[in-house]
């Protein structure tokens, strides 16, 4: 375990709103947070909402209803402020301006007039000499004759930050010392033709103003990361920043084929999650995973476990790959640690219209109340909670034919008539009664439990799997299971 940073923790969260919140995003935002929390700091959550062609307010509006479903509190940023506001970006333009200009009145930054076609032939020039092809500061140090021939020719020029000529090392809280070497970080653009502040420039004077102590994020930003280090200089000696913050780079998410999981990829959507009846704290449990571990035989733990015991140097840097049936069975584990009556109020989206497939006056309150505490045992994600007690609530069984086909072979008949007669019988207010029902029957046909309770239990809730069967058989009651099985009878001899 790392020893506790020098200076008060303070991490930013600042995803762009476009598209739904993807899982990648998600465990980011989980990192960042577990690791303030447990530092007793500050987390800044800011929207970098800079480019007006992909952005939205939707996405926007998305992004903070996820935070807030997901459980994740914020310090600073939208909706609670704080003294480093405004936390959108596209609400901050003056500031880049002001610093852009301070940039290349300093000598740190300079304007640029090649045009994209001179600058893909020099390029390939490189590459064809074996040389490297980013930028080869062509405008580095112009004359003025030289600006007035570009200017005469109506040329417009982006702004380019001046990099270094020497190699830029740091030590990343993830993967340890990194170095990178001038030529393979040629100078960059910050600032378009149009005026318009690119990310290169807003993100690094963001967190310089907002004095954002550690920057945790995606691998795949590593490689702007000695730009960014050699900006912070450059702000700091112009009096912007207060110090460099610390660098850790979190390890990519793969998906299906061990690519990097993308916007693209299905399982990817957090929409998707939330809509099959996932708990926040599940699938954070499982994103937790995907990195990181609280110890080397506990899988299954609580939010409040997790901060005590996180720090971003326990972080491993190997890719970690999602495993949806992993991510259903931690899901799972958390269903069944909710006390019953939570779990019959997290269920509640999915046992009303437009979900549930019965009229709401049908709903009986007191059979859901009765039958929670079997269901919970079971399920993966809420949402299969429809499927587990329709049976309950709606007039008939919904049959599904592959089980009927199952259930229903030569016999079944016969043993279902010897069933309802023992279940006429039976104690309906006792689950063993009707086990020892439904077991006599099937001893008076030659077939143990298992078989003989699989066409009574198709008769009854349509399925071959499903609740305890007794259980089910008590609360939906007498008059009402009984009457299936006549049904089923009937069919059989249709």
């Amino acid at each position: 375990m790392a020893s506790a940073p020098a200076s008060p923790v303070r991490v930013r969260f600042c995803p762009s709103p476009t598209g739904n919140p993807h899982v990648g995003l998600v465990r980011t935002a989980l990192f960042n947070w577990a690791f303030a929390r447990h530092h007793q700091g500050t987390l800044v959550f800011r929207i970098e909402d800079t480019d007006a062609a992909r952005d939205s307010e939707e996405s926007y509006t998305q992004l903070l209803d996820a935070m807030r479903w997901l459980g994740f509190d914020w310090d600073e940023g939208p909706e609670v402020g704080g003294p480093h506001a405004p936390y959108r970006q596209s609400q901050r333009m003056g500031i880049y301006r002001d610093v852009a200009q301070k940039l290349l009145d300093a000598g740190h930054a300079y304007r640029c007039y090649c045009s994209q076609e001179e600058l893909d032939t020099r390029r390939e020039a490189a590459r064809a000499a074996g040389r490297p092809s980013g930028y080869d500061g062509h405008c580095r140090d112009l004359s003025d004759a030289e600006v007035e021939e570009y200017r005469a020719q109506g040329r417009e020029p982006i702004v380019r930050f001046r990099m270094p000529d020497e190699p830029i090392t740091f030590q990343d809280l993830v993967r340890g010392e990194i170095t990178y070497l001038p030529e393979n970080v040629p100078d960059y653009g910050i600032v378009r033709a149009n005026g318009a502040p690119l990310y290169t420039l807003v993100n690094p004077v963001d967190d310089a103003l907002m004095e954002i102590t550690h920057v945790l994020r995606g691998e795949d930003l590593l490689s702007s990361t000695p730009r960014q280090i050699a900006l912070y200089k450059a702000l700091t000696e112009l009096g912007i920043a207060k110090q460099t913050p610390a660098f850790g780079h979190l390890p990519y998410v793969m998906g299906e084929g061990n690519k990097k999981l993308s916007k693209r990829d299905p399982q990817s959507s957090l929409n998707l999650y939330r809509e099959r009846g996932f708990l926040p704290e599940g699938l954070l449990n499982y994103l937790s995973l995907l990195g990181w571990s609280l110890s080397a035989d506990q899988d299954i733990f609580t939010m409040d476990e997790m901060v005590a015991a996180f720090d971003v140097s326990d972080v491993q840097p190997n890719p970690a790959r999602f495993d949806l049936k992993k991510c259903e069975a931690i899901n799972a584990d958390h269903i069944r640690l909710l006390d019953t009556k939570e779990f019959t109020e997290r269920c509640r989206p999915w046992l009303k219209a437009p979900v549930a497939p019965w009229a709401a006056e049908d709903f009986d309150e007191a059979k859901w109340q009765a039958v929670a505490p079997h269901a919970q045992t079971r399920l993966k994600v809420l949402s299969e909670i429809t499927d587990n007690v329709d049976f309950l609530f709606l007039p008939e069984p919904v049959f599904d034919e592959a089980s009927w086909a199952k259930a229903m072979k030569v016999g079944s008949d016969a043993l279902l008539r010897t069933a309802r007669e023992k279940l006429d019988t039976a104690d309906w207010t006792s689950p063993e009664s009707l086990k020892e029902a439904v077991l006599a029957a099937g001893e008076a046909h030659g077939l143990k439990l298992g078989k003989a309770q699989a066409p009574v239990r198709v008769a009854v809730t349509g399925r071959t799997v499903g609740l305890p069967l007794f259980e089910s058989l008590e609360i939906l009651g007498k008059e009402k299971s009984l009457a299936r099985i006549d049904a089923a009878l009937a069919r059989l001899a249709a």
